[in-house]
């Protein structure tokens, strides 16, 4: 099943911690209700209240490691209940639905990361409703050196450290392999992925944003189909 056969616009973003994915997604759904546009910006984990109590056990630094099963599960539990109860009835209204991590941040995280492996993910991802994908997924790449230490300091300056801090606190090394799955990721779904460079000023990343997404939300506008620099 895939979210192009609803009638509204199904993005994801995607990439590791601190590649700007909530800044570009506030900036993207701003300009397009300005424009008149309906949109639905969500996240996962964390879009419906059963899904913020499964982020703050996903997400909260914790003395004692979570199983990476049970870390597949618990996502997998959040996915499930986001699709029905905000992403499908968007979809089915028309909307356009913006949404801050989806099925590619399984596989990097958990199939790559951690490695269970996508073909375990995918396996669970058959089951209706988690079988659904989206219409687009923007990447946001930049080298991990940089973007998780962008994340820490927004943690630090939020006062988030303590309470979504799990996964900046991994070793560089796992953010490498998530990035890395990321783009083989993108690589094995040309069509789906564009992946932009998310280095630079927010400016810069939502003009590349905007280039990425034309042929869905700008038609006349050129589409930019990778701007990221694969490595």
């Amino acid at each position: 099943m895939s979210g192009t056969e609803r009638s509204g616009i199904w993005i994801t973003f995607e990439g590791i911690e601190g590649t700007g994915k909530s800044t570009q997604i506030a900036r993207l759904s701003d300009r397009m209700r300005r424009s008149g546009l309906s949109v639905v910006a969500t996240r996962e984990p964390g879009g419906t209240a059963l899904g913020r109590s499964l982020r703050s056990l996903l997400l909260r630094p914790t003395d004692s490691p979570m199983d990476p099963l049970t870390e597949l599960l618990l996502y997998a539990a959040d996915r499930a209940q986001h699709l029905r109860e905000v992403v499908l009835p968007a979809l089915e209204r028309g909307d356009t639905v913006l949404c801050d991590r989806y099925l590619d941040a399984t596989l990097a995280y958990q199939g790559f990361g951690r490695g269970l492996g996508v073909d375990l993910v995918l396996d669970l991802h058959r089951q209706e409703p988690l079988d659904m994908r989206p219409r687009r997924t923007v990447l946001l790449d930049l080298d991990p050196t940089l973007a998780v230490g962008r994340a820490r300091r927004r943690n630090v300056g939020a006062g988030l450290d303590e309470t979504e801090g799990r996964f900046e606190k991994e070793r560089l090394e796992f953010h490498r392999r998530v990035r890395q799955g990321y783009l083989e990721l993108a690589s094995a779904e040309p069509d789906r992925f564009r992946v932009v460079d998310a280095a630079g000023t927010p400016d810069e990343v939502e003009r590349r944003i905007a280039g990425a997404l034309a042929d869905l939300l700008d038609p006349d506008r050129p589409v930019t189909r990778s701007s990221g620099n694969g490595g």
